[in-house]
């Protein structure tokens, strides 16, 4: 039995009649009459019961039918969604993300991918740092990672996006809370709140190199793993932090954010797997790459 076998009896059980199915299926009566035979022979019962005028559906054709047409409608919808897929307009994708995108480039991207691409499921994993990430894609368990570089393995592809902004998050009230900017200089006496050290964090490493460039080892108070949690202490009054400028968009009461003279900055990249090709996630970088 095949496909075309069921195309047919459906023809013929909607017209009720040989000659009209074979108008339809742009085909001569007697090989019709002849498929449906087949179809009746192989399945052992009757289908059809033919007079001179009409054709009639058996009991067994009428319950045939219900399921022929399940059957084409299936096949279609198949068809149609490997060429979606195909054509990269469905799919999953998973999102890793740092905290200081996620504040303002993730949710952009997200509601911008559901505008254009409504049939690509997208999820997003919590903050990610960069070796999380990594490993996260290694593992299959992300598809898009959105890090601050470098990122030691060959086998991701690491794309720089941007460069964002360093800025300074200091508590309300505090003596520099009203400057313009800030020199890095200035940050020399101050009590640090950076992110968790040990090789996970990149802007652990960046602070620390910037203010070394600047002359002073920072006195680093505490250290935390999230980038929330960090601006949650500096309004705490537990010390200052250095962040990405998106970081800003974070409006926890109690802080301010000045810019630092010099503009430091920190790369911020899309990272995948090279061996991925899936077509939805070169429509979705396209998209990311639009938005920046």
């Amino acid at each position: 039995m095949e496909l075309r076998h069921l195309r047919y009896f459906v023809a013929v059980a909607e017209e009720r009649h040989f000659g009209r199915a074979a108008a339809r299926l742009h085909m001569a009566q007697p090989p019709l009459s002849q498929q449906i035979r087949q179809l009746e022979s192989e399945l052992g019962l009757q289908l059809l019961r033919r007079t001179t005028r009409r054709v009639e559906l058996t009991p067994a054709g009428e319950s045939y039918l219900v399921r022929a047409r399940q059957i084409i409608a299936a096949v279609s919808s198949a068809a149609g969604e490997a060429q979606r897929v195909a054509a990269g307009l469905q799919g999953r994708l998973v999102i890793g993300c740092v905290g200081s995108a996620t504040y303002s480039l993730l949710p952009q991207l997200v509601r911008t991918l559901r505008e254009e691409l409504p049939d690509l499921e997208v999820a997003v994993q919590g903050e990610m740092l960069a070796p999380d990430q990594a490993q996260a894609l290694a593992d299959g368990r992300i598809d898009l990672g959105l890090l601050r570089p470098p990122v030691e393995d060959e086998s991701l592809l690491v794309e720089v996006l941007r460069a964002d902004p360093l800025i300074v998050a200091v508590p309300d009230g505090h003596r520099l809370a009203g400057r313009r900017r800030v020199r890095l200089e200035e940050l020399a006496d101050e009590d640090f709140v950076i992110h968790a050290g040990g090789g996970r964090s990149v802007m652990h490493d960046t602070v620390l190199a910037r203010c070394r460039e600047a002359g002073f080892e920072p006195r680093v108070r505490h250290e935390v793993a999230e980038t929330s949690t960090l601006v949650t202490f500096v309004a705490a009054g537990l010390g200052i932090a250095i962040v990405p400028a998106p970081v800003a968009e974070l409006l926890v009461p109690g802080v301010t954010y000045r810019p630092l003279t010099g503009s430091p900055t920190i790369e911020l990249a899309a990272a995948t797997r090279t061996t991925d090709e899936a077509p939805h996630l070169k429509r979705a970088l396209s998209v990311l790459k639009g938005l920046i």
